[in-house]
């Protein structure tokens, strides 16, 4: 079993076990940071018991086991299995373009192409995980980007800091997401249902701002930053590196910190993280607040890109973003997660669509392939689960 399914359980069993304290309300239940040890040592305690029993054979046996049980419980081999999966991709491309696939260039712009859907999809991973879905985040990103390209943004920011304009647009993604969280968390309104209507809502508030028209960003008025934006510190592009940070912050904040472990808890099983001390209401707000983060700061690359606000922007990027989330193995259930396979299935995706693109395929053969890579994997993950449940 991984980590992140036998986190629920394992809280239940705590609770148990603390009935007296559970009892008076979870306030002074276990906390979940001191949980986590309880998790760790039963999940051992199988892989012990399953290796084999005692004497030298069975020590050696159990400890075999326990190290593969380890390696299964971090998802090595699912994060194996993405990267075998990318380098045939890679192959095939570099049979069928040859030295226009293998360019420095061409690899980085496949990284540049990622970089707006891989940070929306870095903030989906943690909504994913948390047991909750986002359907509005290509809407938000547009609602993002027009609100920070109107003209008394635009002048303010120019008397005073571009900074303003950054503030701007993360400030109306952190804020469509707190709508949300406050709806699903406090309101009771089901996920799907709740981003359902945002999405609408925004792109609807994102028409009548920019009155439907194109907002242009002029260089000339915002230098500074287009400046940042477009620099290419290392030759590298600044999209890239924004893309490779907000991947490692959010690797350290879903795997290092309690944030990270009381998500998965909430996702597992929300009633034995409430029971062990959780306010899971208020942690599922702060969930879709942080992918609306990640949403206005994908608005603020499409703005440096194009050089404009619009409400066509990122249309049905939460698509993406949710088969990159996917295919990377965050179960759609929650309680599981993985921001490394999530960079990963954006790699997938763009490099796929690179080799389509270098060898003239059409864009609707490629939306075919993706969808059949998407149902592969979810029906690998139901596989897995059921596999695991008879184990």
């Amino acid at each position: 079993m991984s980590n992140s399914t036998e986190r629920p359980s394992a809280l239940d069993k705590h609770d148990k076990s603390n009935t007296g304290s559970a009892g008076s309300g979870g306030a002074h239940a276990g906390d979940p940071v001191e949980a986590l040890p309880v998790i760790e040592s039963t999940e051992s305690s199988q892989t012990m018991t399953a290796s084999g029993p005692g004497g030298a054979g069975g020590a050696g046996g159990a400890a075999g086991g326990s190290t593969m049980a380890r390696l299964a419980d971090m998802g090595f081999f699912r994060i194996i299995g993405l990267v075998v999966v990318l380098l045939l991709i890679a192959v095939v491309g570099t049979i069928t373009a040859g030295d226009r696939f293998l360019a420095a260039d061409n690899f980085q712009s496949i990284l540049r192409q990622g970089t707006v859907v891989g940070i929306v999809a870095i903030g989906m991973t943690f909504v994913i995980t948390g047991g909750g879905i986002d359907l509005s985040v290509g809407a938000v990103v547009a609602l993002s980007s027009v609100w920070a390209t109107t003209l008394a943004t635009q002048e303010m920011a120019a008397d005073t800091h571009w900074l303003l304009l950054v503030l701007a647009a993360i400030a109306v993604g952190a804020g469509a997401g707190l709508v949300n969280g406050i709806l699903i968390a406090y309101g009771k309104i089901v996920a799907f249902i709740a981003t359902l209507a945002m999405l609408v809502a925004a792109r609807g508030l994102a028409e009548i701002i920019s009155e439907k028209r194109t907002q242009i960003v002029s260089s000339s008025d915002l230098p500074g930053f287009y400046d940042f934006f477009n620099a290419k510190p290392l030759g590298i592009d600044m999209q890239i590196w924004l893309f490779a940070v907000v991947a490692v912050l959010g690797w350290v904040l879903l795997n290092r910190t309690t944030f990270g472990r009381r998500t998965f808890a909430v996702g597992g099983n929300p009633e034995a993280a409430r029971l062990a001390g959780i306010n899971v209401r208020r942690h599922t707000v702060l969930l879709y607040v942080l992918v609306g983060v990640c949403a206005g700061l994908a608005a603020l690359i499409l703005i440096a890109k194009t050089t404009t606000g619009s409400a066509n922007h990122a249309e049905l990027l939460e698509l993406d973003a949710i088969a990159a989330v996917v295919i990377g193995g965050t179960l759609l259930a929650g309680g599981r997660g993985t921001i490394t396979g999530t960079v990963l299935g954006v790699l997938i995706f763009n490099t796929l669509t690179n080799v389509f693109t270098l060898n003239n395929r059409p864009p609707s053969e490629q939306d075919v392939l993706k969808g059949a890579i998407i149902v592969a994997a979810v029906l690998l993950q139901q596989w897995l689960a059921s596999r695991k449940s008879t184990t």
